[in-house]
């Protein structure tokens, strides 16, 4: 690096090669090869990267002997001119896992804690913790979940809301995510819908400005600069976010009803019928014409957001919910619009995202001009690899995977982690960098996008590189991106990680910003890196309304994933174990009731390491089924079931082992060291143990402080395994 001639701060992202105990200083690999040497002070501080809701993890007295090769990590200081090189010493490390092999951000319940604590976060701001009422909805949210100065309320930023609520729920099985589901689509249904009976369609107001005095005033059309006085596409296909969510976990036939008639509306005033094909992005709000004339620049226009927002908005959940082959057949068609219409590599490295109503390049419009949003180019790689799960098609994966190849060189910083914002779509004469349109800033959504990406294509197609690039994403947003003090995510952070809190990218709610990229984020990541990757299993909640599914079948998957990938291990009604279910379909044939059931779903990969179960809790005694291999990595597992147990008073914990096929050393090492910190006056029984586990369990003495049985029964002993 030449020598700039002033001292500036900065962050550098890389792997550890080397550490110079003498000196003090390790060598940093960036993620595009190039080499740092990093100077530690006297003041240089290091901590552990935390999730939402969890305390600060000083690293600082264990900061050396940490510094081992390959490990990943960020680190923030100050770069000095010095004779003819730049100087860094760093001020700030962030670590990402314990070892150099961990992630904490792997961990099988790291999303789920963090949807927890979003989900919390929201409540709070919008409800103040009390009555979940829509009334005191409003669209903008201050840093610290205070409520802006302002009666709008966005119909597009509750239904994503609804849609973080009713993630938050399969996740967490919390009921009073589902009450906050429920109720925002009600409010939805009852302020926010024009259902018009007449021409069996319905369409979503933007708004409504709620009065002092409790009235509304409907705001019809757009007052979005770039969209006033239109119905654009995307807020009334982002209208659909929140309640087809919800609609996967309950069933309830009046949002169906909506769905069907909002989607009459796409295909009957947004679609281009002719053999143009597409949907147009704007529509008059009078005669609901593309071509009216008081469109403007939107007149008979065709963008990313008409034909690529419907799957992940809420296409694909709605497949899953139903398996109706017309919605497979309505993500097919706008896949191979996109495939077909969207990539211009002979121009660019981005594909095109604006066009004229005969797909000619639109390179003139308003903000966009001839310029690429990064975070667009990594949904389309992300969203065809959960099409091609559906309906396989070669041209789809081929695109993926030139999206991914292209993008960490022109859209993600290879020095410091993420991924930008917007840059110009060509380089000018002379350029070897596409230019960055305003700042380098990199927000939390398209952070987002390329988590995801990399995250499905590494678990479907099994790349390393795939998920390197994955890891390093997810350890940015993780690292950068979590409001530890106030809670929420922030909206854009500078290019070295420190937040941006200025105008509108201050706060956790805008026109821009609801509950729907971060819950997002949350449950996918979950799905993919649990039952792609890391091959864990995953909980899953739903409560259906009796009888709304057609015939009674509750389809579990979470999401598009490979065929065959992943099976139903156990499914729980009402904390009952039910059997009635098809493990490979995915579908829970639910009982005949008038009641509505809350059904857990035990969802398995293939390939199951390990699996722990806490199965009840009474009387103070705990019993936690084990299954698979209990080894290093199978630890945090067991960890977070035992943190369950621990909540409360415990005389007896019951493992039981009929499942469980092997144990390494580490993990006998966590039974020792468990059973230690729960101290003497909590038995520990096991059960059922296979022979192999036994012995391993009697050659380490284990055994002398623990009781074996051959199966379990508080009220005999008669059938007591004793080992010698």
């Amino acid at each position: 690096m030449s020598n700039t001639g002033f001292s500036f701060s900065d962050s550098i992202a890389g792997y550890v090669t080397e550490f110079d105990s003498s000196r003090n200083t390790f060598n940093l690999k960036t993620s595009d090869g190039r080499n740092f040497e990093v100077a530690l002070t006297s003041t240089t501080y290091a901590e552990m990267v935390r999730n939402l809701g969890e305390p600060y993890y000083d690293c600082t007295s264990q900061m050396q002997s940490m510094l081992v090769p390959d490990r990943y990590l960020f680190a923030y200081g100050i770069f000095y001119p010095e004779a003819d090189r730049n100087k860094f010493e760093a001020k700030h490390v962030v670590f990402l896992g314990r070892t150099e092999n961990e992630y904490l951000f792997e961990r099988p319940d790291w999303w789920v804690k963090q949807i927890r604590n979003l989900a919390n976060f929201y409540l709070k701001a919008q409800f103040e913790d009390g009555e979940i009422d829509y009334r005191k909805y409003r669209t903008g949210i201050g840093l610290v979940g205070s409520k802006e100065d302002s009666n709008r309320q966005e119909t597009d930023t509750i239904s994503r809301l609804v849609y973080g609520f009713a993630t938050a729920y399969m996740m967490t099985g919390d009921d009073r995510y589902l009450e906050a589901a429920e109720k925002g689509t009600e409010y939805l249904r009852e302020h926010m819908r024009f259902l018009d009976e007449g021409e069996e369609i319905c369409y979503w107001y933007h708004g409504v400005d709620v009065k002092p005095d409790g009235s509304e005033q409907k705001i019809f059309a757009s007052e979005f600069g770039d969209d006033y006085d239109a119905l654009p596409a995307y807020e009334q296909i982002y209208a659909l976010a929140g309640p087809t969510q919800t609609y996967r976990v309950t069933g309830d036939p009046r949002i169906m009803n909506d769905i069907e008639l909002t989607v009459n509306l796409f295909n009957r005033y947004l679609l281009d019928k002719t053999d143009k094909g597409g949907f147009f992005s704007h529509i008059d709000p009078i005669t609901l014409s593309p071509y009216a004339e008081t469109l403007g620049k939107n007149r008979a226009k065709k963008n990313w957001n008409s034909v690529g927002d419907h799957a992940p908005a809420y296409l694909i959940n709605l497949w899953l919910a139903t398996g109706e082959d017309k919605y497979a057949d309505f993500l097919e068609y706008t896949f191979d619009t996109i495939e077909k219409r969207f990539p211009d590599f002979n121009n660019s490295p981005f594909v095109q995202e604006r066009f004229y109503e005969d797909w000619r390049h639109d390179t003139t419009w308003g903000w966009q001009q001839n310029r690429a949003v990064v975070g667009h180019n990594l949904k389309i790689a992300w969203n065809l690899m959960r099409m091609n799960h559906l309906k396989p098609k070669e041209r789809y994966t081929t695109l993926a995977e030139e999206i991914a190849e292209i993008m960490p060189d022109v859209g993600s910083d290879r020095q410091r982690g993420g991924w930008y914002d917007v840059v110009e779509r060509s380089l000018e004469p002379g350029q070897k960098v596409h230019r960055f349109v305003w700042h380098d800033r990199k927000a939390w959504w398209q952070q987002e996008q390329a988590i995801l990406a990399y995250l499905i294509l590494a678990g479907s197609l099994g790349n390393t590189e795939h998920r390197r690039l994955a890891r390093e994403s997810a350890a940015f947003y993780n690292a950068w991106f979590l409001d530890n003090q106030s809670g929420g995510v922030y909206f854009n952070v500078l290019a070295n990680g420190i937040p941006y809190l200025m105008g509108t990218e201050r706060g956790k709610g805008s026109h821009s910003m609801s509950g729907y990229h971060s819950f997002e984020l949350a449950y996918l990541a979950a799905v993919y890196t649990n039952l792609l990757i890391t091959k864990q299993p995953m909980d899953l909640y739903f409560k259906p309304r009796p009888g709304a599914f057609k015939d009674n079948l509750l389809r579990v998957a979470p999401d598009i994933l490979p065929p065959g990938s992943v099976r139903i291990g156990e499914v729980w009604i009402d904390d009952r174990s039910y059997t009635n279910f098809d493990a490979d379909q995915l579908t829970v044939k639910l009982p005949d009731t008038r009641d509505q059931v809350k059904v857990r779903v035990r969802i398995l990969p293939i390939q199951v390491f390990f699996d722990a179960a806490l199965l009840e809790v009474a009387d103070g005694t705990a019993k936690i089924s084990l299954t698979g291999l209990l080894d290093a990595n199978a630890i945090p597992i067991l960890e977070a079931e035992l943190e369950k147990v621990q909540t409360q008073p415990l005389k007896r914990l019951v493992f039981l082992l009929q499942d469980l096929k092997c144990i390494s050393s580490a993990g006998l090492r966590f039974l020792i060291f468990t059973k230690q910190k729960l101290g003497s006056d909590v038995q520990i029984h096991v059960v059922g143990a296979q022979e192999n586990v036994k012995n391993y369990l009697k050659m380490s003495s284990f055994c002398q402080g623990i009781t074996v049985f051959d199966r379990y029964d508080v009220t005999e002993t008669a059938n007591v395994y004793l080992v010698p």
